[in-house]
């Protein structure tokens, strides 16, 4: 298992009394092994252009019937902070890249704030197509893409996650908590033990202005954790 929090990172995060927690499964632990298979091989064995061709022509669940096209991700594929989301809204359908609106706006702000540049960063979401509506995904939504973002993680490897929402944390913590009581606590995905910090997204915050002294402290919790990039 490859640990990505060294000694003298974890001495300051007890030191700061900020607890350390494994997620208990994988994203995509649970999936039959036809799910976390694309054309031409697993998922484990895909590079990227391959990975990409397949999201692009997903027909795993409904969803593909009313998207515009797929959003895959973007940005940094060595970054060492990756971004992830719940779903792409309306904007993100139309232009086939996460984080486009206010609220990507709103995410570029935060993460300038840290010293960190959009393409620093490796941005996706729990699911590559637009639920209708902006609902919230569904079981089987999130399973049929569980493979390709797993895939996505494990080419990046980043040294932080940065799971913005409350559908993000919970897909990815394999938690039912809500995000008030997921952040301030440094979490780890999957057998790697990647660091994952939970923190408010940014459409909640443009609701909740009042909030974001809170997401500032996420921030600067994430930024100990990665260390200087």
């Amino acid at each position: 298992m490859r640990e990505f929090l060294s000694p003298e990172q974890l001495g300051m995060l007890r030191a700061m009394d900020i607890q350390v927690w494994r997620s208990r499964t994988p994203l995509a632990a649970s999936l039959p092994d036809a799910e976390a298979r694309v054309p031409g091989g697993p998922v484990e064995q895909t590079d990227w252009q391959t990975l990409e061709a397949a999201v692009s022509g997903c027909e795993r669940c409904v969803l593909h019937t009313s998207r515009t096209q797929t959003v895959f991700g973007v940005g940094n594929r060595s970054a060492d902070w990756m971004i992830i989301g719940e779903a792409p809204g309306a904007d993100e359908d139309r232009r086939g890249e996460p984080f486009v609106g206010k609220a990507g706006q709103l995410l570029t702000e935060m993460l300038r704030a840290v010293g960190l540049a959009r393409e620093d960063v490796y941005i996706a979401n729990i699911l590559k197509c637009r639920p209708p509506g902006n609902r919230d995904p569904q079981t089987e939504e999130v399973a049929a893409c569980a493979g390709y973002l797993q895939r996505q993680v494990e080419m990046i490897a980043p040294k932080l996650i940065l799971a913005v929402g409350r559908i993000a944390a919970q897909n990815l913590l394999q938690q039912n908590q809500p995000v008030g009581k997921l952040r301030g606590t440094i979490h780890a995905y999957g057998a790697s033990g990647i660091p994952v910090v939970v923190t408010y997204h940014p459409a909640y915050l443009l609701r909740s202005p009042g909030q974001k002294r809170k997401a500032w402290a996420d921030l600067c919790l994430a930024r100990s954790v990665a260390g200087p990039s």
